[in-house]
C-alpha cells in the first residue's frame, strides 16, 4: 500500500511540473539583474510576482550584461531548449548606447522572433526608448522596429522596460528628477530593487498573459 501511495504522489508531482509553463527571459543587464542581490534581480522578483498571483509558470534567466540584439540573436537557438515553452525578449539597450544602426537592431530581432517562431514558442517583445541625443529621425526609427515586429510575427507586445517607471515621472515636474532617480542605482541606468519592484508590477500582467498564451498552445 504504501508503495503504491508513493507511486500515486511521484505521478502527481510530475503531472503539476508539467502543468507549469517555462519562460525564458532572453536579455541584457536589465533581465540578468545588474548590481544587485540574486534575490533583487528582475528575474527573482517576476518569479515572486508570479508565485503571488498563482500564475504556474517558471522564469529562466537568459539575460547577459552588455548583450546588443545581435548578441541576443547568437544565443537565441541555445536558449530555446526543449523545456522552454516562452520568451520575454528585452533587447536593444546597449543598441542605444552606442548609437549602433536601428536597422541592424531590427533585423537581429527579427531574427530572434523567427527563431521563436520556428521552435513555436509564445514571446513577449519589451520595447525600449530611445534618448534624443542622435536625433528624432534615429528615435523614431529605434522605437518603432519594436510594435512594428510584434505585430509582424503575432507577438504580445510591451512599450517600454521602464513603463512602470514613467508612471512616477509623469507625476515628477521634470524627466529624472529626484523623485524617479531614486529608483536607480548609482550609473543612472540600471533600477535599484525598488525600482525592479515597481517594473515588475507593472509588466507582470503581460508576462502572466504569455504564460497563459503558452499553456494553451501545448
Amino acid at each position: 500500500m504504501r508503495k503504491v501511495l508513493i507511486c500515486f504522489a511521484f505521478i502527481l508531482g510530475n503531472a503539476a511540473q508539467a502543468e507549469e509553463v517555462v519562460i525564458a527571459a532572453l536579455g541584457d543587464s536589465l533581465t540578468q539583474g545588474y548590481g544587485l542581490p540574486a534575490e533583487e534581480g528582475f528575474v527573482p522578483q517576476l518569479q515572486g510576482w508570479l508565485d503571488a498571483e498563482g500564475v504556474e509558470a517558471k522564469i529562466l534567466n537568459a539575460g547577459v550584461s552588455g548583450d546588443t540584439t545581435a548578441g541576443g540573436l547568437a544565443r537565441v537557438d541555445w536558449t530555446l531548449t526543449p523545456e522552454v515553452d516562452a520568451m520575454i525578449v528585452t533587447l536593444g539597450g546597449n543598441d542605444l548606447l552606442r548609437g549602433l544602426d536601428p536597422a541592424q537592431a531590427r533585423g537581429n530581432i527579427d531574427g530572434i522572433l523567427a527563431a521563436a517562431k520556428k521552435a513555436e514558442v509564445e514571446v513577449l517583445l519589451v520595447g525600449m526608448s530611445a534618448p534624443g541625443n542622435y536625433g528624432a529621425g534615429y528615435k523614431a526609427e529605434f522605437e518603432g522596429l519594436y510594435p512594428d515586429l510584434a505585430e509582424a510575427y503575432g507577438t504580445l507586445f510591451y512599450p517600454d522596460f521602464f513603463n512602470g517607471l514613467l508612471a512616477e515621472e509623469k507625476n515628477a515636474a521634470s524627466a529624472r528628477s529626484e523623485t524617479v532617480q531614486r529608483y536607480f542605482q548609482g550609473d543612472g541606468i540600471h533600477p535599484n530593487a525598488e525600482g525592479v519592484a515597481l517594473i515588475v508590477e507593472d509588466i507582470g500582467p503581460a508576462v502572466a498573459e504569455l504564460a497563459a498564451r503558452a499553456a494553451e498552445r501545448r
